[in-house]
């Protein structure tokens, strides 16, 4: 089979974006997690083709801060929400802590924006490697992403909201500074998502035993920003107020 595994990682990444809107004709941990397996795959240096629906994680790149060792997740893996947030992702759940409302992902992305856009009409999997149509194609996918719109309405709203950390500055052992993402081994293992599903957060105070990787809640007043960092472009801020380990439950009314 003929596969372009350097535009792998790329393209995979592409396809996470959306997962409830754009893959919702997908059952859970199919199209988007088989996409993700074959980012790791690619980063791993393996085919397309042999990647594994089952694969987990390689070894986090030297030099980074602090890893979660979980083994919970794989490449690819979404925090699951509240049910109604499914249903209607561009709307606030129901579910509040105090002034914070829950918000999906997708709440951050225009509801008519395609993050595929610049492969349409290209079929990758016909393509032999080295073909310059993908590889401009992919050069248009990362200037496409890091200037991917944002919803301006969302700024300055109190939110409350799953995500994947992946630390930027720490203070000691506790942790200052992180970009916010939507599923696992995003901008360690696959490359970063679109600046739309990106939020950078700045903790009011350093935030102890939280490590790159690890699923948090987070709380906070949300801020239409844009922040190019060493990790991935972010297309919003947010001040914490609140960073807690995740769990699937309510919080407490």
């Amino acid at each position: 089979m003929k596969s372009i595994t350097w535009i792998g990682g790329i393209v995979a990444a592409g396809l996470l974006v959306g997962y409830g809107v754009h893959l919702a004709a997908t059952p859970k941990a199919s199209a988007a997690a088989a996409a993700a397996t074959v980012a790791a795959a690619v980063n791993a240096g393996a085919p397309i083709a042999s990647a594994s629906s089952s694969a987990t994680v390689a070894a986090a790149p030297a030099g980074t801060a602090p890893y979660s060792d979980s083994a919970q997740y794989k490449v690819g893996d979404h925090l699951q929400q509240s049910p109604d947030l499914s249903n209607k992702p561009y709307k606030p759940s129901g579910k509040n802590d105090g002034a914070f409302r829950e918000i999906a992902w997708e709440s951050l992305m225009p509801k008519d924006w395609d993050a595929m856009a610049p492969f349409k009409g290209l079929k990758l999997d016909k393509m032999e490697d080295g073909d310059p149509r993908a590889m401009e194609a992919l050069w248009k996918a990362k200037k496409y992403w890091k200037n991917a719109p944002i919803d301006p309405s969302m700024d300055g709203v109190s939110i409350r909201i799953p995500g994947f950390v992946v630390s930027l500055e720490r203070e000691g052992e506790a942790l200052k500074e992180f970009l916010l993402v939507p599923y696992f081994g995003a901008c360690i293992h696959v490359p970063p998502p679109p600046a739309n599903q990106i939020i950078h957060v700045h903790s009011n105070k350093p935030v102890k035993n939280i490590r790159t990787m690890d699923a948090v809640w987070i709380n906070g007043v949300l801020k239409v920003e844009h922040s190019d960092t060493m990790m991935g472009t972010a297309g919003y801020s947010l001040a914490s107020v609140k960073v807690e380990p995740y769990t699937d439950q309510a919080p407490a009314q």
